[in-house]
């Protein structure tokens, strides 16, 4: 799972108010190389939840990010910050491990990469 799309997840279970971000537990993570796309990291850059982003590259053991966002004039000029958005972005995989409720701790198995967000049957 790429940090990109923990940036997209929440916890949607019943009566939980603030699913987001979901903490993650790392049991597994794996390097896959990807074709950088300056024009993506540009467009997707205002989408993401800086703070969430960056204390789960961090998680992952990549600490090259900034704690606070940076300027989205950055994106248009500092190549070594895009090669670094990028890689924490689309190359860095929760392989193993799990997704954690912030609020009611329950733990949502990441296996093979994929996430298992399946709620049961009292969750709904």
């Amino acid at each position: 799972m790429r940090l990109l799309t923990h940036n997209m997840l929440s916890s949607n279970i019943k009566g939980v108010t603030n699913g987001f971000p979901l903490r993650i537990e790392v049991e597994k993570v794996v390097e896959k190389q990807v074709e950088i796309n300056h024009d993506f990291l540009r467009n997707i850059f205002p989408k993401i939840d800086w703070k969430a982003f960056s204390d789960a590259s961090r998680i992952m053991g990549y600490n090259e990010l900034p704690e606070e966002p940076p300027e989205p004039s950055v994106l248009e000029s500092d190549v070594e910050f895009l090669g670094k958005f990028h890689h924490a972005l689309l190359e860095l995989h929760l392989e193993e491990g799990a997704l954690l409720c912030p609020e009611t701790g329950r733990k949502f198995p990441v296996s093979k990469g994929i996430p298992n967000m399946l709620l049961l049957e009292d969750e709904v």
